[in-house]
């Protein structure tokens, strides 16, 4: 389940650089000055939603001795870490 989530996080991303790049591209910009436009609007606000859904997950996480913590404990590790890897950058390091 937390697998499929991350993939949305990634996805919904995607579509939301996208559609910011097709923007200018529509306004007349070549493709990839589009690309480097668009990116560049778009870049930190993901990477703002990114760092916030880790540090809301993580610290679910974190909560071993609530309720909550036990029951989600490996569904916030797995969705953090792999937002993290995916959607953060990590894995292109």
């Amino acid at each position: 389940m937390a697998l499929t989530i991350a993939v949305g996080f990634v996805v919904d991303d995607a579509i939301v650089v996208l559609e910011n790049i097709t923007r200018y591209i529509e306004e007349g910009d070549k493709p990839l000055a589009a690309a480097f436009k668009g990116s560049a609007e778009i870049g930190f606000t993901i990477l703002s939603i990114s760092i916030s859904l880790v540090a809301v997950l993580i610290s679910a996480a974190a909560d071993g001795a609530a309720i909550i913590g036990r029951l989600f404990r490996e569904f916030a590790v797995t969705l953090g870490d792999d937002h993290l890897r995916v959607d953060g950058g990590v894995a292109d390091a």
